[in-house]
């Protein structure tokens, strides 16, 4: 997420050399591409961490700091 960004609320997802926007109320790509493994696996992590995502991009919007939240692997 960068802070102040354009709507509709969204994440900014990298699969090696591939870059998408992904809606955070949908989990759908907004624009860009991902292999479908990846679009598939980014899907369910935003949807599993809707709320999350909802309330870093309420903190970015007021450019505040934003909370790590662990990635599909389990980083973060």
């Amino acid at each position: 997420m960068y802070f102040a960004d354009h709507n509709p609320p969204h994440f900014h997802a990298y699969y090696g050399r591939a870059k998408a926007l992904v809606s955070i109320e949908t989990g759908d790509i907004i624009s860009g591409a991902l292999p479908n493994t990846a679009k598939r696996l980014v899907k369910d992590w935003a949807l599993a961490r809707q709320a999350e995502l909802r309330e870093n991009w309420a903190r970015a919007q007021a450019e505040g700091g934003l909370e790590r939240i662990p990635g599909p692997d389990g980083a973060g």
